[in-house]
């Protein structure tokens, strides 16, 4: 029987290390083609249409590591919801976060909530999205806060 030195266990320490290393490149990569290949072909396609009821979107990258969509108010230039998209620190799969920011006036400050991105997507799903469904899932939450905004009594 063959006993286990401690070479082979900082051999195979240094080879986890390695494969973690990798594939957290790999998903950096990944999140970069996102950004480029879905994310602002979706920014783009969503801000035409917004522009139509007097909403402007903005798009911004933020240090490779988020993405950021900010709709104002009708005819102002003060944002009034915010969808981020958000790679956590040290991540090796595309597990993604979600901070939705909004504010029901506009002297008012954000609120705040985090969530799951596109809840039940697999990582392994998210490079394989539709820039529509991105497109669905902004509107959906942007509906839902803007109606909560308008009804809300405090």
């Amino acid at each position: 029987m063959t006993q286990k030195t401690w070479r082979d266990d900082l051999r195979k320490y240094f080879e986890s290390v390695r494969i973690i290393e990798k594939a957290r490149t790999e998903t950096l990569e990944s999140f970069d083609q996102f950004c480029e290949f879905i994310a602002e072909p979706a920014s783009d396609s969503l801000a035409e249409e917004m522009k139509e009821y007097g909403v402007r979107v903005r798009f911004r990258k933020e240090k490779g590591r988020a993405i950021d969509f900010g709709l104002s108010f009708p005819g102002s230039r003060i944002d009034n919801f915010q969808y981020k998209i958000v790679l956590p620190r040290n991540s090796f799969q595309l597990k993604l976060g979600l901070v939705l920011k909004g504010r029901k006036v506009r002297s008012a400050p954000f609120e705040e909530k985090r969530d799951e991105f596109m809840k039940g997507l697999a990582p392994s799903a998210v490079m394989k999205l539709a820039k529509e469904d991105l497109i669905r899932d902004i509107i959906e939450r942007y509906k839902d806060f803007s109606l909560a905004a308008l009804t809300s009594t405090d």
